[in-house]
């Protein structure tokens, strides 16, 4: 099966970096029913930066604004999905850099059952051309 590269939308948030604050913002969003396809967490000057993928954008700013998250957004990001395979991250990046697009970031993980997923973030002004390369849609 040929790996699925959509172009989805992602959104910014700093939370404190203290025990419990990550678990807390998400059971929020749980509790709300936002699902989330993506979260990757990062120390960030002091703090922590989250960067969220929900499932339905709409429905994840409403929740947001009520609980008073700090966001930035939406911008956007590459998902990608598929079968998992010895270089399958690889083949990607491979692909990127002969187009001569610069990632400015990348998370890839073993999803399970032979499956894997990743998430790549390049300029904004390279997502479609990168979509476009790697042949994803644009969702």
């Amino acid at each position: 099966m040929a790996d699925v590269i959509q172009i989805a939308q992602y959104f910014k948030v700093q939370i404190a970096d203290k025990p419990g604050t990550l678990g807390g913002m998400l059971a929020v969003l749980r509790e709300a029913g936002v699902n989330l396809m993506a979260v990757h967490a990062f120390p960030r000057s002091r703090r922590t930066q989250v960067d969220m993928v929900p499932e339905d954008p709409a429905s994840f700013k409403n929740v947001a604004k009520v609980h008073k998250l700090k966001m930035q957004g939406p911008k956007q990001c590459l998902l990608v999905e598929g079968d998992d395979r010895p270089g399958a991250l690889a083949d990607l990046t491979d692909r990127l850099g002969s187009a001569k697009i610069n990632m400015t970031a990348v998370t890839g993980l073993a999803a399970g059952q032979g499956r894997f997923g990743a998430i790549l973030w390049v300029k904004p002004r390279d997502v479609k051309k990168a979509a476009k390369v790697l042949g994803g849609g644009f969702s």
